[in-house]
């Protein structure tokens, strides 16, 4: 009779059951524009202070591997298909993208929030990738700090939801939730002046720009 129970249990069937959130302290920010409120001018001081020289084509940047970092999708974040920039960023941006990545995971764990990754929608833009932009979008800044690999932007209305391990199916979570814990993230790294920020309501995006090499 052991046996057969020694048997039963080493049989145990996995939980398939769906996995539901236990949310707890979601605050989010009083307001997204007060809050992330950096002016185009405090993101291009420090990019043009800490940034590469702006270039003229995505060829020049393959060329730059001793200033800038190739990013691409990985554990802690997702890069968009990008139509006008290129995924290259300095080494200060391209590891607050990291810590971005890796304290909005931590935070939803803690929240009881299943996982979700930020998709990162535009990085570095040159010359080329500007002029391209502009034939599409007349208000697109031929003064942007994205010419410098300091600068990303992260949206917040898409999320990556992150699929658990054993295959068990997990409750969605609503881009507004989301939004909000992410907006904590980054006013967190921003009081610690990590960045600069604006929220972008057109393009649904908070645009970062590192303060660090």
């Amino acid at each position: 009779m052991r046996m057969a129970g020694t048997s039963l249990a080493g049989c145990k069937k996995k939980d398939m059951s769906l996995k539901l959130h236990e949310p707890r302290n979601i605050k989010g920010v009083i307001s997204y524009r007060r809050t992330f409120g950096d002016l185009n001018e405090a993101h291009l001081n420090v990019a043009q202070a800490i940034g590469i020289t702006p270039i003229a084509s995505r060829k020049e940047a393959e060329h730059m591997k001793e200033k800038l970092q190739h990013i691409e999708t990985n554990d802690l974040y997702v890069v968009d298909s990008l139509t006008h920039s290129i995924p290259y960023l300095i080494k200060g941006a391209a590891q607050l993208l990291d810590t971005i990545g890796t304290n909005f995971l931590d935070s939803l764990t803690a929240k009881g929030l299943n996982p979700n990754k930020i998709i990162v929608t535009s990085v570095l833009r040159t010359e080329d990738d500007v002029k391209r932009l502009r034939r599409r979008n007349g208000n697109a800044s031929v003064n942007s700090a994205h010419f410098y690999g300091t600068t990303f932007d992260v949206s917040w209305k898409r999320f990556k939801k992150v699929e658990d391990e054993d295959g068990r199916p997990l409750q969605d979570v609503s881009s507004d939730t989301l939004k909000l814990v992410l907006s904590e993230v980054l006013r967190d790294l921003r009081k610690a002046d990590k960045c600069y920020i604006k929220y972008e309501l057109k393009q649904g995006c908070f645009h970062i720009t590192t303060r660090g090499k």
